[in-house]
């Protein structure tokens, strides 16, 4: 049986990174699933489509030239043949992400292709609907949150570091309107699975995140 680990949450919540580390230890791939629809969303916002066109959305996924890859630094995602990793992590794209996702025929797409590769090897996946829709047959299945403010503390870091000039209450607003759009989406809306365990990150730091994870794991995948 494959290992498969699956990670959903609410944006900000660390996942990506968090995925990346749980993964090295256990010597497995992560695939960032989020950054698939990133990836989308960045081809709508640059070929002049509105994200909202779910018709015109559909014809793009459809024809999306999207690479997935694995590397010492984490995953890169390749759009045209461009490493366009950073360049999905802005506000601008995290929105249309979230609006092109909701489609149903947008998610049919991208979810085929992500449980192809988790049934060929053993992988952790993170997103918003990979305990519910993608992996709901996972072995371990967890549902990584924090508040709102935490989230938004984080991620407004992280866009210091890279001399953003949004301010934190922009951010915290752009972390409550993309949480009220995930989960109110009427296809495949972000909340957690019935047996997906629930891990609050709010008080936790970096390492003792990955450390109840491994933990997890190890308990759900021994029977212990």
């Amino acid at each position: 049986m494959r290992l498969n680990i699956a990670i959903d949450g609410p944006v900000g919540a660390g996942k990506s990174t968090i995925a990346d580390e749980v993964a090295r230890r256990l010597g497995i791939l992560h695939l960032d699933t989020g950054a698939m629809y990133r990836a989308l969303g960045l081809k709508a916002l640059r070929s002049g489509t509105d994200p909202a066109d779910e018709e015109a959305v559909t014809a793009l996924c459809r024809g999306l030239d999207l690479d997935v890859r694995t590397s010492e630094a984490g995953q890169r995602t390749l759009l045209d043949g461009e490493d366009v990793s950073h360049l999905i992590r802005t506000p601008e794209v995290s929105m249309a992400a979230s609006t092109v996702s909701r489609y149903a025929e947008v998610r049919k797409i991208m979810v085929r292709r992500q449980q192809e590769l988790a049934a060929a090897q053993d992988m952790l996946l993170d997103g918003r609907d990979i305990c519910t829709t993608v992996l709901p047959d996972a072995p371990v299945k967890i549902y990584l949150t924090a508040s709102s403010e935490e989230r938004a503390r984080r991620r407004w870091r992280e866009m210091q570091a890279k001399g953003l000039p949004d301010t934190f209450e922009e951010v915290l607003q752009q972390v409550i309107d993309r949480d009220h759009q995930d989960m109110n989406r009427l296809v495949e809306p972000l909340r957690r699975a019935e047996d997906a365990t629930e891990l609050d990150t709010t008080e936790m730091d970096f390492d003792q995140v990955v450390e109840a994870i491994l933990k997890l794991v190890e308990e759900k995948t021994h029977g212990q």
